[in-house]
């Protein structure tokens, strides 16, 4: 079946919703909505599409933020710069982080100024360096309204539009709620999706399956980082909460109440995995923790009492189980390779922000946990939403007007007799990235084994028969996280040393000659190469 009998045949189902604009923001998160801002505030019509509802959907909306805010002072960010590079494995550029650690300034500043309600300390200085997600994204969605921007709540995009030369030109979804599909022609896209966290009940991530990587992909674009995609965050194992800055301050034990020596919520991380492999873990937030500091807590993250609160456990006083929840390319830093300073990526007309980005630029190899993905996440999208906007506007009539195709195929297109199950397929796939033995401690024997069983999935989907529309978003959000994680292994097998968060238990030292970054890409078949040089293109500033 051909990409334009299977569009008619999807597109006559339902009724369609025809939209026309010149900006195409995919996804309503910190990224999406101040992409959406910027192109807005640059004069170009803009609609933001969002699988959830915008404003309360994703890893932001759903907790306390951190931000990456250093005021202009050179010790300051001297400081702020250094403490990333050697633990990203010197990955990082100095560039993107200066033009982030500014930006970032800036965007804060600017959101006192609109009227955010930070939080104030008892001095009464307004605290910025943290953001609530609730109101942060609430204020965001009101944000992006004043400025005109139309938003589709509840509506995913399946497939990307191209135009005759291959140019991003717009995207094809439906409305999960009522059973719309929808078609938005543009003449420019921002995926704005964020991450893959593989569906493990991370807060906030029920949503963050890798759909925006794997449209990236179906029209070309390329990933750098992917092998940096394998974090896993502290939670209690009855909780999706997944705060892993609290446990800073926590004793970790056996079941016997025995100090378990070297673990610990930074370094001593592999420490609570192992040891999960074979027994359970406790933790007890007991160490050196005042009333000041537990006041310090609540207010900063409330919704990290809940569970304890409901359940009468007093996590200051009383142990409770934990366990490692694989939050994978949300607090990872693989992505969408970023081409230069617009945020463009390696295909005409399509931008990336956020954490469907890489954020190797600023990271490197090691996560940013969500303060520098805070940081990113505004920065940007400032920058994509600002010059999606430019190039879509420099376009004129011809952006509408051109002949556009639906590009997406697996999951979308017939190529087989087989019925997929979804649920069996998410399945197979958790079962090989949740395993700290496969994922968090890597080997070639084990990543190998989970490629083949990977690569026989994504074969399986793509000869399956096309799913009925109660299944197509599942099917697609499967085929993303099966895709995802194929990028993810096949770049940890191609970077032969330990280096970041990428650990290579037969290759445990970091290799002086291997300090490139990987880039990969690929469907069907997944290609992985080592970058020309990590000073590249990034460094001409546009």
């Amino acid at each position: 079946m051909s990409v334009n009998q299977s569009e008619q045949r999807r597109l006559s189902t339902n009724s369609t919703q025809n939209l026309e604009t010149d900006v195409l923001v995919i996804g309503g998160g910190p990224a999406g909505t101040w992409a959406a801002w910027n192109a807005a505030a640059s004069g170009a019509r803009v609609v933001l599409v969002d699988k959830g509802y915008c404003g309360t959907s994703g890893a932001a909306a759903a907790s306390g933020n951190g931000v990456w805010y250093i005021p202009p002072d050179p010790e300051q960010r001297e400081s702020a710069m250094a403490s990333r590079e050697a633990m990203g494995g010197f990955l990082a550029n100095r560039h993107w982080m200066t033009r982030v650690l500014d930006r970032t300034y800036d965007n804060i500043n600017s959101l006192a100024d609109w009227g955010y309600p930070f939080r104030v300390d008892n001095n009464g200085v307004a605290i910025r360096r943290s953001l609530q997600g609730p109101d942060y994204m609430r204020f965001m969605r009101k944000k992006i309204q004043q400025a005109g921007v139309k938003i589709l709540d509840n509506s995913p995009a399946l497939e990307l539009l191209v135009d005759a030369e291959g140019t991003v030109a717009g995207a094809l979804g439906i409305n999960r709620q009522s059973g719309e599909q929808w078609k938005v022609q543009a003449g420019a896209v921002v995926i704005a999706t964020g991450g893959c966290a593989f569906l493990s009940k991370a807060l906030g991530c029920n949503v963050l399956t890798g759909d925006g990587l794997l449209m990236a992909a179906e029209v070309g674009a390329d990933f750098s980082g992917m092998e940096f995609s394998n974090a896993y965050a502290i939670s209690p194992s009855f909780s999706s909460v997944t705060k892993t800055r609290y446990y800073d301050w926590a004793s970790f034990t056996y079941e016997d109440g025995t100090v378990i020596e070297g673990a610990g919520s930074k370094r001593g991380r592999s420490v609570i995995a192992k040891t999960l492999l074979t027994q359970p873990v406790y933790a007890r937030l007991d160490q050196g923790v005042d009333e000041e500091t537990k006041a310090w807590m609540r207010a900063s993250q409330p919704n990290f009492f809940v569970v304890f609160d409901r359940a009468g456990i007093d996590p200051f006083t009383q142990r409770f189980p934990i366990t490692l929840r694989l939050e994978g390319t949300v607090r990872g830093t693989g992505g969408i390779r970023i081409a230069d300073y617009t945020c463009a990526t390696s295909v005409t007309g399509l931008y990336a922000a956020g954490d469907a980005a890489t954020r190797e630029l600023i990271c490197g190899g090691f996560t940013g946990g969500g303060s520098h993905n805070a940081a990113w996440a505004m920065s940007s999208g400032y920058w994509s939403g600002q010059s999606a906007a430019t190039y879509a506007l420099s376009l004129g009539e011809k952006a509408t007007q051109r002949l556009v195709r639906g590009v997406g195929e697996v999951g979308l297109q017939s190529a087989g007799n087989h019925t997929l199950s979804p649920e069996e397929a998410i399945s197979a796939v958790q079962a090989e990235v949740f395993p700290y033995d496969r994922n968090l401690f890597r080997t070639a024997t084990g990543l190998s084994a989970s490629l083949e069983k990977l690569d026989d999935l994504w074969q399986e989907i793509c000869n399956s028969q096309i799913p009925t529309d109660s299944k197509v978003i599942r099917t697609r959000e499967v085929a993303a996280m099966v895709a995802t994680a194929r990028w993810m292994y096949n770049s940890g097998l191609q970077r032969q040393e330990t280096r970041g968060m990428h650990k290579r238990m037969d290759y445990p030292q970091q290799d002086p000659n291997r300090q490139y970054r990987l880039l990969s890409g690929g469907l069907d078949k997944i290609w992985v190469k080592p970058e020309s040089a990590v000073v590249s293109k990034e460094l001409v500033a546009v």
